[in-house]
C-alpha cells in the first residue's frame, strides 16, 4: 500500500508539472500531502515536514548566498573574458559553441558541486547562447549529463560519498575502475553536444548564423575586454571559493557566506549599492530557495512514511532468481527511475543498503552495487529533488517541464551508454 501511495505521489506530481496544471513549488508540496492523508498519516505531518525541511536548510542557504555571489561576478563582468575567446574561436558556429560548452561543462563538474557549475558555465555560455539564437536548453541539458556523469560518480560529489559511506567502502576500490567508464561517457557527451550542435545548426539557418557571425566579429574586434583589478580580484577570490569548496575548509553553506560578504564589500563598498544588488539578484534567488524547500517536504513525507523504503523492496520482488547473474546490471537500470524520482539521500541511504544486501545472497561485491547505483546520477540531475537543477533552470529562463521534455530522451540514451561502458570496461560485470 505505501508503495502503491509513493507512486501515487510521483504520478501526481510529474502530471502536474508537465502539464502545466500547478507550479513546480505548489506541485512538490501538495503532491506528498494528499497521499500521506490517505495513507492515514495526517497527524504526523508536520513532524514529517519540518524533518525534510531540515534536510535541506543548509542546501537552501548555499543556494541563496552562491546566487548572491555569481550575481556579482557577473555584474563585474568576470566571465566576459571567457565568453569573448569562445566567440572568437567559433566564430558564431552553433556546433562548435556546442561541443565547447560540454567540455567546459565537464572540467567545470570537476569541483563537485552542482550550483557552482551551473552558474559558472550559465555565466560564460548563456550570453553567447542568445547572442546567436541556440536553445538555451541545450546548454541546460548538457549541463545536467556532464554534472552527473562527473560529479555523481566522483568520491567527492555527494552522491558518491554517501554510496562509499553507507556501504563502508574503500574510496580508491570503489572510484578506480570507474574512470575508464567516465571518460568513455565524457567522449559520448561531446558526441552527443555534436549531434544537438547541428540540430540548432539546422534550425538556426545558415543565414542567419551568418549575419550573427559578421556581427559577432565586428563586436569582438571592436569590444577589448579590458581586465581591471577588480575582476583580478574577483578571479582570484572565486579561486581560492573553489579550491576551497574543493579541500572541505569549512561546510559549503559558510563558505559562499564568506565569499558574498568579502565580494560585496570589494564590489560595492557603497551601502545603497549593496541593497540594490541584494534586491535584484534577491529576486532571483527567492524562486530557488522556495523549490528547494519545497523539495524537502516532498523528501520529508516520502522518507519519513516508508514509502521510499517499500517503493525499493518491491522493485526487487520484481525479479526472478534466475536473472541473479544479472543483478548488477539490473540495479543499474533501477538505478535510473530510483535516482530521478529519489534524492540522492533517500537512495542511497534507503534503498541502495537493501540493494547491497540482496546482492549479497548472490556472492555480489557491495563495490559493484555501489558503481551501478551512481550510474543514475544523470537522471537524478535532472529530477526534482535535485537542487542545484533550480538553480539552472533559473538562470536559462525555463520550467521544469519544458526542461524534463526536452532533455529527457538525451539523459535517458546517455544513461543506458553508461550500463554499456561500465560492463565493457569492468566497472560492474555479469556472474556467468
Amino acid at each position: 500500500m505505501l508503495s502503491i501511495l509513493g507512486f501515487l505521489t510521483i504520478i501526481l506530481f510529474m502530471f502536474l508539472v508537465m502539464t502545466k496544471r500547478a507550479s513546480a513549488f505548489t506541485a512538490i508540496v501538495i503532491s506528498p500531502i494528499i497521499f500521506a492523508f490517505i495513507g492515514g498519516f495526517g497527524s504526523d505531518l508536520g513532524p514529517m515536514m519540518f524533518a525534510g525541511i531540515e534536510l535541506v536548510a543548509p542546501t537552501a542557504v548555499l543556494l541563496l548566498f552562491a546566487i548572491l555571489y555569481f550575481g556579482i561576478m557577473m555584474d563585474s563582468g568576470l566571465f566576459d573574458p571567457v565568453s569573448r575567446a569562445i566567440l572568437k574561436v567559433a566564430k558564431g558556429d552553433p556546433v562548435k559553441i556546442v561541443v565547447g560548452t560540454a567540455i567546459l561543462a565537464l572540467l567545470v563538474a570537476l569541483d563537485g558541486d552542482g550550483t557552482t557549475s551551473y552558474m559558472i558555465i550559465c555565466s560564460a555560455m548563456l550570453p553567447i547562447y542568445r547572442k546567436i539564437g541556440i536553445n538555451p536548453l541545450v546548454l541546460a541539458a548538457i549541463s545536467v549529463m556532464a554534472l552527473g556523469t562527473i560529479s555523481g560518480m566522483t568520491p567527492w560529489g555527494g552522491a558518491a560519498t554517501r554510496g562509499i559511506s553507507v556501504l563502508g567502502l574503500d574510496a580508491s576500490e570503489y572510484f578506480v575502475p570507474l574512470i575508464p567508464m567516465m571518460v568513455c561517457g565524457s567522449f559520448f557527451i561531446i558526441l552527443l553536444a555534436y549531434v544537438m550542435g547541428r540540430m540548432e545548426r539546422k534550425r538556426i539557418g545558415l543565414a542567419k548564423i551568418q549575419e550573427a557571425s559578421v556581427e559577432i566579429a565586428a563586436a569582438v574586434a571592436e569590444k577589448e575586454v579590458t581586465i581591471t583589478w577588480k575582476i583580478w580580484f574577483n578571479f582570484i577570490l572565486t579561486l581560492a571559493l573553489l579550491v576551497s569548496l574543493v579541500i572541505g575548509i569549512a561546510p559549503l553553506p559558510v563558505l559562499f557566506i564568506i565569499g558574498f560578504v568579502i565580494a560585496l564589500l570589494v564590489n560595492n563598498p557603497k551601502i545603497t549599492d549593496q541593497q540594490e544588488l541584494i534586491k535584484v539578484h534577491g529576486s532571483n534567488a527567492i524562486p530557488v530557495v522556495m523549490l528547494v524547500l519545497g523539495a524537502g517536504i516532498f523528501t520529508g513525507i516520502l522518507s519519513e512514511t516508508k514509502m521510499v523504503d517499500h517503493m525499493a523492496s518491491d522493485f526487487l520482488t520484481i525479479v526472478p532468481e534466475s536473472f541473479s547473474p544479472f543483478f548488477t546490471v539490473i540495479v543499474a537500470v533501477i538505478s535510473l527511475p530510483l535516482s530521478f524520482l529519489m534524492s540522492n539521500d533517500a537512495f542511497f541511504f534507503g534503498a541502495l543498503p537493501v540493494l547491497a544486501q540482496s546482492a549479497a545472497e548472490y556472492g555480489i561485491d557491495p563495490v559493484e552495487i555501489a558503481r551501478a547505483g551512481v550510474i543514475g546520477q544523470p537522471l537524478h540531475s535532472m529530477g526534482p529533488t535535485s537542487a542545484p537543477l533550480w538553480v539552472l533552470l533559473a538562470l536559462v529562463g525555463k520550467d521544469l517541464g519544458e526542461f524534463q521534455r526536452y532533455a529527457l530522451g538525451w539523459v535517458v540514451l546517455l544513461s543506458i551508454a553508461l550500463i554499456l561502458f561500465a560492463l565493457l570496461t569492468g566497472a560492474i560485470s555479469i556472474a556467468w
